[in-house]
């Protein structure tokens, strides 16, 4: 067996070990294996195992023109303005591998990555880090938040909000979604919709499911909800750490450089590690020529995504 299919085959069999328990989650293999393009119909553990060079042909949009000699475009111009969900313009979408490219090429930067923060919100100091963090390198992020996590500290949630940042739907309970009746999908995916809109007063426009794995009735549900439906294209690995591994922080800043690429769509946690890593990995990203999408700025609409 080749070395490339002995990396993919262990890739599908440890897949639900993403997003996992709070501390000591299952560890499964990068989530970014360099395999190419994939395609949103097949099965959850290939979603998982390939990206793109994020340099697809865009798809056409309706988005303004830009001025060659304009400086490029990251969608970060309006990202210390609330409410700017509508506001913003639409200058990405994304693609069938989850990366997020240009709607247009009419100058919009294609060297971007996007940041999200998956099983919150736990901790105040955690949250805390995070934003302030954010907030030094003029980054906004998505936080995909479960709902008993959202029912126990709506006041972060709130937070998060109130420092213009996304909230994104990641259920309620954190269960493998793909093996659960759709009715079941159904109240795993609204009540978060109807918790988050309570609290903050909109609901959730991206879903991404706990383990990367919704499987046919997650989307199915994901759109009756008119949500963007989204797993990764980087993954962090924090998940696959314990609290006694030694050079967690050095580990999560590699493997998310290792996998880089225009367009990487980052999975990260609200770990204590990856808290203490974030303005390192921040920087090196910025070092490196890249920018932070502004996540208002994406387009959420079907019409947008790739084929």
């Amino acid at each position: 067996m080749s070395t490339k299919a002995a990396a993919i085959l262990l890739t599908s069999s440890l897949l639900l070990g993403a997003c996992g328990s709070d501390t000591e989650p299952a560890a499964p293999a990068n989530s970014a294996a360099q395999s190419g393009q994939a395609d949103a119909g097949k099965s959850d553990a290939a979603e998982q195992t390939a990206t793109s060079s994020g340099t697809d042909t865009a798809a056409s949009g309706g988005v303004p023109a830009q001025d060659k000699n304009e400086p490029a475009k990251t969608g970060r111009e309006n990202q210390d303005v609330q409410g700017t969900e509508e506001q913003t313009p639409k200058l990405y979408r994304m693609n069938s591998a989850y990366n997020i490219v240009p709607v247009k090429d009419d100058g919009t930067e294609k060297k971007v990555v996007l940041l999200t923060f998956d099983d919150g919100p736990k901790e105040q100091a955690m949250v805390d880090s995070l934003l302030d963090t954010l907030g030094k390198h003029g980054a906004k992020a998505i936080f995909f938040v479960n709902g008993y996590r959202v029912k126990e500290h709506p006041e972060l949630l709130k937070q998060i909000d109130e420092r213009g940042h996304i909230i994104g739907n990641h259920s309620y309970d954190h269960i493998v979604l793909k093996n659960e009746p759709l009715a079941k999908v159904r109240k795993q995916i609204k009540d978060v919709q109807v918790l988050v809109k309570d609290t903050i007063g909109t609901a959730p426009v991206f879903f991404r499911p706990p383990h990367g794995a919704g499987g046919d009735v997650g989307r199915q549900v994901a759109k009756e909800e008119n949500l963007l439906y989204m797993t990764w294209s980087n993954g962090s690995l924090d998940w696959t750490m314990k609290k006694s591994d030694p050079n967690k922080k050095q580990a999560v800043i590699n493997n998310v450089m290792d996998q880089l690429h225009p367009g990487s769509n980052i999975l990260m946690h609200e770990l204590p590690w990856t808290v203490e890593a974030l303005d390192e990995l921040l920087t090196k990203l910025e070092q490196k020529g890249y920018a932070f999408v502004d996540p208002h700025s994406i387009a959420t609409e079907a019409s947008k995504l790739a084929p």
